[in-house]
């Protein structure tokens, strides 16, 4: 293949021939060196064969950071080599630059680094490196087929984590997590707390903590310390149905309602509880039980990251059998979803009473403000369409209100909160119930 630079070595050989007697023949001759060197300088090109290519960086990143790849590019020939390289990600990686000039002596090799800063979460990946390599004078170059292209490339994936704003409020959900800790050890048992150790009776401690068999057994008075209920189970239930997808400010439903798992999740994982997650609409579209502590965290995180709300009505039915399925231990199941009737009322409603029975109920909706202006119009002065709209908001704001009484009535704890305060009023919902022993 030839360059734009053997081109403009014909345009500037093209007004020789007419400056002569016999224009043609050197016209023929004047193309003849071209082509010639052209052909000359392909053959000089190193082989694409010999480049080997190495990918390295970051394989996580949270949305709104930025991160790094380095991809080393190496000369195997025995001759030096001059590449065009362009390495191509998917628009939503937001890689800085795609297209690179590098040159290689035989045998070297050198890193490009690539900066990403992701404007979506989910997987980002490379999509595909494609080479040309020149010859010395670049009046031409190889280059091979895109499937050629595409198996040298070096598989990578860059997994974006979700926005988490709702981190800032972790040092405060915490000092009050270690409050409460230490309220319940001092009081002496309450609901929902488990022995903990015996200790020497001091002035103030309560008399029915005493524990008379100890202290028959040491003579001396001792008492039992109690301590907050550990290693209960916290159920975070995704709905990524098309319900999801609606906008609330500058972002989809879902991920508000991923920043609040977040940090319930975090939360939990700090007071010794076990998170699981399941995010479902017309299928179970992630699920996340089992394994340590230290592990179920950041696999949880991970699955969050690639969950996209989907164009389907949710069906409760799977996730509710499921949580049925689960024995007969009680659990702490957060439904994150919306107070809209239908998914509601003909997809949750009827599995409510069992799963109220089994388990404590908490679903989780962030309040849409847009809707609360738009009722507030004034009717004064207003045209048609504003009452229009108006009426339709009011209309929607007492649909709610009747789907929140509904699962009121079932026993079901329902948070209803702006898109600011919906995370902290999630989990300050799950450290009042811890508290309260009500897990």
């Amino acid at each position: 293949m030839v360059t734009r630079r053997f081109a403009l070595l014909l345009a500037l050989g093209a007004p020789l021939p007419a400056l002569l007697p016999a224009p043609w023949l050197l016209t023929a001759a004047v193309l003849a060196l071209a082509l010639g060197a052209a052909a000359l300088d392909l053959l000089v090109a190193a082989p694409l064969t010999a480049v080997t290519l190495r990918r390295e960086g970051a394989e996580t990143v949270w949305l709104g950071g930025t991160t790094t790849t380095t991809l080393t590019v190496g000369n195997t020939s025995g001759r030096p080599m001059w590449l065009r390289l362009r390495d191509r990600w998917v628009p939503s990686a937001g890689a800085d630059a795609t297209e690179h000039r590098i040159a290689l002596l035989a045998g070297e090799e050198q890193r490009i680094t690539t900066t990403l800063t992701p404007t979506r979460h989910g997987d980002r990946p490379a999509v595909r490196v494609t080479l040309r390599s020149y010859g010395p004078l670049g009046l031409a170059y190889r280059q091979r087929r895109q499937r050629w292209n595409d198996r040298v490339t070096p598989a990578w994936t860059l997994r974006v984590l979700p926005r988490f704003p709702a981190r800032r409020l972790l040092p405060e959900k915490l000092a009050k997590l270690r409050v409460f800790d230490g309220a319940v050890v001092t009081r002496g048992r309450g609901q929902g707390t488990e022995f903990d150790a015996l200790r020497e009776y001091v002035v103030g401690d309560d008399v029915r903590s005493i524990d008379w068999r100890a202290s028959a057994r040491t003579h001396d008075v001792m008492v039992r310390t109690w301590r907050p209920e550990r290693d209960r189970r916290v159920v975070c239930v995704l709905d990524t149905g098309r319900t999801s997808a609606a906008r609330i400010g500058d972002e989809p439903r879902l991920d508000a309602a991923i920043d609040a798992a977040l940090l319930l999740a975090v939360l939990a994982a700090k007071a010794d509880d076990r998170v699981d997650l399941l995010a479902v609409d017309s299928q179970v579209r992630a699920r996340v039980e089992g394994g340590g502590h230290r592990t179920r965290l950041p696999r949880l995180i991970s699955s969050m990251a690639a969950l996209e709300p989907a164009l389907v009505e949710t069906d409760f039915g799977p996730a509710a059998g499921d949580l049925l399925r689960r024995g007969h231990k009680r659990a702490l199941v957060v439904i994150f979803s919306t107070l809209d009737a239908a998914p509601i009322v003909e997809g949750l409603l009827p599995m409510l009473g069992r799963l109220t029975t089994r388990h404590r109920v908490v679903l989780a909706s962030v309040r849409d403000p847009e809707t609360e202006r738009l009722a507030r119009l004034p009717a004064r002065g207003a045209g048609a369409d504003d009452v229009h709209l108006a009426a339709a908001a009011e209309l929607a704001l007492a649909e709610r209100g009747r789907v929140r009484a509904l699962l009121q009535q079932q026993g079901v704890i329902v948070v209803d909160e702006p898109r600011d305060a919906f995370a902290s009023k999630v989990s300050d919902v799950y450290l009042s119930l811890k508290a309260a022993g009500r897990l």
